[in-house]
């Protein structure tokens, strides 16, 4: 009997390992459609940042676009379609996440895109996966195989390699807008690593909502200050009488913020911070494709062999992981 109970409970204990089994892999699943869809969003946001700064000014672009994404996240809350746990006590944790991302990453990287082409920026932020992975090896203790080092790199080269046949080059002579803007990439590779961390304490939903309060807050301090020196309060509104700059600030807060902010929470409860930092090269690819379907922009071979590599480099840091480092990833 002893025998056949023990068959019995192995028997038992192996079906609910498989279950187990089963639950993780439907979370990473999911972690890696959020991740593709996240990266669409940003990519398409390129086109109504630049639609949304030609009508307006960067920090009012800002403050209108975290004002958006705040009063959707409120509504959701006050109509109870989703849950955030109001207690302020437990956010002031949050506090250094949010210097990072929001924060950080947009004052410094509106302010160096003054004085920095994009071309260069888009070779500057390739690096983001680069310092994440070394950020999380650091602080979080993740392992990464040699095989995904490798498709980190080529899912940067292919970013490098695309600017650069656009004739992008960081000149050095122009140190403080390309600093500025390598402040910015530091920021959203910490807010990648913090946020992986306070995952395991706080729900995704959560840090979105107090991630969005602080960005409504900082960015329309700064945007009233400012109009209030220049005397010109009422023009900070004249921009809302624009239809393309209402359609591209719904889209900027209620999906390149409120979404994204969320979905990049979620993926980074479920992988890696090297693993969902990869995939922002993914923008890249889409705004490519964005430009040559809407705005009829030629696409060359360079683009098309660049995105194949960025491809191929986030498939291989998704896919080819040691056992032990997929063991520790999913846990």
């Amino acid at each position: 009997m002893e025998g056949a109970d023990n068959i019995w409970n192995g028997t038992i204990y192996l079906r609910l390992m498989k279950k187990e089994r089963g639950y993780m892999n439907r979370g990473l699943y999911l972690a890696y459609v959020c991740a593709g869809i996240n990266a669409v969003i940003v990519g398409l946001s390129f086109l109504f940042t630049k639609t949304a700064i030609n009508i307006s000014n960067p920090i009012d672009t800002l403050a209108f676009r975290f004002t958006f994404a705040f009063i959707t996240v409120l509504l959701l809350v006050m109509f109870k379609i989703v849950k955030v746990d109001l207690r302020l006590k437990s956010y002031y944790k949050l506090i250094p996440l949010t210097l990072f991302y929001p924060t950080f990453f947009f004052t410094f990287q509106a302010f160096g895109l003054e004085s920095v082409p994009s071309s260069e920026a888009g070779i500057l932020f390739a690096t983001i996966p680069i310092l994440t992975t070394i950020l999380a090896s650091f602080f979080l203790k993740e392992q990464t195989s040699a095989y995904q080092k490798l498709s980190i790199l080529t899912s940067v080269f292919g970013v490098f390699y695309i600017f650069s046949m656009k004739g992008g080059t960081v000149s050095i002579s122009n140190w403080v807008g390309i600093s500025l803007l390598l402040i910015s990439c530091i920021s959203l590779s910490g807010y990648t690593v913090m946020a992986r961390s306070l995952l395991k304490t706080f729900k995704p939903l959560d840090i979105t909502f107090f991630m969005l309060g602080i960005g409504f807050f900082f960015f329309n301090t700064i945007a009233i200050y400012q109009h209030i020196l220049n005397k010109s309060l009422q023009s900070m509104f004249i921009p809302l009488t624009n239809l393309n700059f209402v359609v591209s600030i719904l889209f900027l807060g209620i999906l390149a913020s409120f979404v994204t902010s969320l979905l990049s929470n979620f993926i980074l409860s479920k992988i890696s911070a090297s693993q969902m930092s990869v995939f922002s090269n993914m923008s890249t690819v889409v705004s490519i494709i964005a430009g040559g379907v809407i705005l009829n922009e030629k696409i060359y071979l360079f683009h098309i062999v660049g995105s194949a590599l960025i491809i191929i480099g986030v498939i291989g840091t998704n896919l080819l992981k040691d056992k032990h480092i997929l063991k520790r990833t999913v846990t």
